[in-house]
C-alpha cells in the first residue's frame, strides 16, 4: 500500500491554523474511525501536539493525497484552500525519513527535544488499540521507534539543554547531588516558571514552593503540581528553606536583596544555597554574588550555556541524520524482501494447489482399478503440464516481441541459462558455416 504523510507544522503554518486542526485526546478515536471508514486511507496514525498534526496513512493510491487533506479540512471546519497552503506532504521514502526525523527530535522547534517521541509512541498505541493499523504501518512504526532509541543511545542530541527552564533545572542537578533532596523556591507564576515546576518535578524533587503577588494564579499552578504557594510578602519567611532559588517575574525592581539572602543563609548556618535569576529586569540584586554559601547565576550565563549546547546538538544532529538515513534504507530492503516473501509464498500456495488436483485425480483413478503406472505417467505429465504453462507463455511472448532481456531472465529463473548461451553459440556456428558454404 502506498505510504503518504500530509501535515502542518510550527514551521509552515501560524498557531491560529494549528489550533483549528489540532485532534483533542478524548478524540482521537473518533477521528481516526471517520478517516479510515469514509476510503480515505486504509490505515492511519495521528501525531498531535501544540507544535504539529499529522496524518500517516497507507492508500489505495496516491491520489488519495488530496483526499486526505479534504478530509482534514472537512473534520475540523476550516476551508480547503485556507489549510492547502500550510500542509506539506510527503510520500514512500520521504514520508518514511520524516516519521523518523519527527521522533528522533530532528524536526522539532528545540533541536533533540526527547517529549516527541512519547507523543508519537502514544499516537500509535491509539492506532494499535482501535485497530486502525495493520502490518505496512505497524512494521514502520516499530522501526521508527529502534531509530529514535539509536539516536538516543548514539548521540548527544538530548543531552545539553537548551531551553532557559532546562538550563536552569540541570544547573541545579548539577550542584546538588541529589536533588531528590532538595526545596525548590520558585519566584513568579508565568509561563518560564511553570515549565521549570514541571522540569523539578519530573527530577523528583522534594519540595517546590511558589510565590507569586497574586495568590490565586500561584495557588493554581501549585495545585497542579502538589507544591505550596505564598506571597511575595512571605519570602523572608520561607528563603531559610530554600536549596534552590529561581525567580522569573516582570517586576521592575529587584525582589530579593543581599541582606534578605545573608539572614537566609545564617539561619542555613551556611548549606549552599543556589539562586538563578531568569527575569529581565533582574529580580536578585547583583550583590547578592558577595555573599559566602549563596550562588548567583544570571540569565546570561545560562545563554552562554544554551548556546554551547545548541552547538553541540547541530553536531550530533549530523550524525543522527546518518543514522535515519541508513534506518530508511533498513525499512526501504526490509519492505522490498517482505514483497518478494509474499511472492514466493503465493507461488508455494498455487503450486501446493494445482499437486494437490492433480494427486486426487491420480487417487480417484487408482481406487477406480486404472493401471498404477498409466496413473503415475499421467499425473506427472499434467502437473508438468501445469508448471510449465505460465512460463511457457512468458517465454513465447518475449520471443514474439524479440526481447532477448526478458528471455534471459526466464532462462536464469528457470536453471535454463547454460543451455540457452550454448544454444546461441551452436546457432551462430551453424550461421557462420552456412555463409562460408554460400560464399
Amino acid at each position: 500500500m502506498p505510504l503518504i504523510t500530509v501535515g502542518v507544522n510550527h514551521k509552515t503554518a501560524p498557531v491560529a491554523i494549528r489550533e483549528k486542526v489540532a485532534f483533542a485526546p478524548e478524540k482521537m478515536m473518533e477521528a481516526l474511525s471517520s478517516l479510515t471508514s469514509e476510503q480515505v486511507a486504509n490505515e492511519a496514525v495521528i501525531v498531535s501536539t501544540c507544535n504539529r498534526t499529522e496524518l500517516y496513512c497507507t492508500v489505495s493510491d496516491f491520489a488519495k493525497l488530496d483526499d486526505v487533506v479534504e478530509w482534514l479540512s472537512r473534520y475540523h471546519g476550516v476551508e480547503y484552500d485556507d489549510l492547502r497552503k500550510y500542509c506539506y506532504s510527503y510520500v514512500e521514502d520521504e514520508s518514511i525519513r520524516h516519521i523518523m526525523r519527527v521522533a528522533s527530535g530532528l524536526d522539532s522547534l528545540i533541536l533533540g527535544e526527547p517529549q516527541i517521541l512519547g507523543q508519537v509512541k502514544s499516537a500509535f498505541a491509539v492506532s494499535e488499540e482501535g485497530r486502525y493499523i495493520s502490518r505496512d504501518l505497524r512494521s514502520l512504526f516499530q522501526k521508527t521507534f529502534s531509530v529514535a532509541k539509536q539516536v538516543r543511545t548514539d548521540t548527544a542530541i538530548g543531552e545539553n539543554p537548551v531551553s532557559i527552564a532546562f538550563a536552569a533545572v540541570s544547573l541545579a542537578q548539577r550542584i546538588f547531588a541529589d536533588i531528590r533532596q532538595s526545596t525548590a523556591l520558585l519566584v513568579g507564576a508565568g509561563q518560564t516558571i511553570e515549565l521549570v515546576a514541571r522540569h523539578l518535578k519530573e527530577a523528583g524533587i522534594k519540595r517546590i514552593i511558589v510565590a507569586n503577588r497574586t495568590l490565586t494564579r500561584a495557588e493554581t499552578l501549585a495545585k497542579e503540581l502538589d507544591a505550596e504557594a505564598i506571597l511575595l510578602g512571605e519570602l523572608h519567611d520561607f528563603l531559610p528553606n530554600a536549596d534552590i532559588v529561581i525567580s522569573s517575574t516582570a517586576s521592575q525592581l529587584p525582589i530579593i536583596g543581599k541582606g534578605m539572602v545573608e539572614r537566609a543563609t545564617h539561619k542555613r548556618r551556611h548549606n549552599p544555597m543556589l539562586l538563578v535569576d531568569i527575569a529581565v529586569p533582574r529580580d536578585i540584586e547583583p550583590e547578592v554574588e558577595e555573599v559566602k554559601d549563596a550562588y548567583l547565576y544570571t540569565v546570561d550565563d545560562l545563554h552562554s550555556v544554551i548556546d554551547e549546547n545548541i552547538k553541540a546538538r547541530e553536531d550530533a544532529a549530523k550524525t543522527a541524520e546518518d543514522i535515519v538515513e541508513n534506518g530508511v534504507q533498513s525499512y526501504r530492503r526490509a519492505v522490498e524482501s517482505r514483497k518478494v516473501s509474499d511472492l514466493i509464498v503465493t507461488y508455494r500456495a498455487k503450486s501446493e494447489q494445482a499437486k494437490q488436483a492433480e494427486l486426487e485425480k491420480a487417487l480417484k483413478n487408482l481406487q477406480s482399478g486404472q493401471n498404477a503406472e498409466q496413473v503415475v505417467a499421467k499425473l506427472a505429465h499434467s502437473l508438468m503440464n501445469k508448471l510449465i504453462h505460465a512460463p511457457t507463455l512468458y517465454m513465447r511472448e518475449a520471443g514474439a516481441q524479440a526481447d532477448e532481456n526478458a528471455l534471459d531472465i526466464a532462462s536464469s529463473v528457470l536453471g535454463l541459462l547454460d543451455d540457452r548461451e550454448s544454444q546461441s553459440g551452436s546457432n551462430d556456428k551453424k550461421y557462420n558455416e552456412e555463409k562460408d558454404n554460400k560464399e
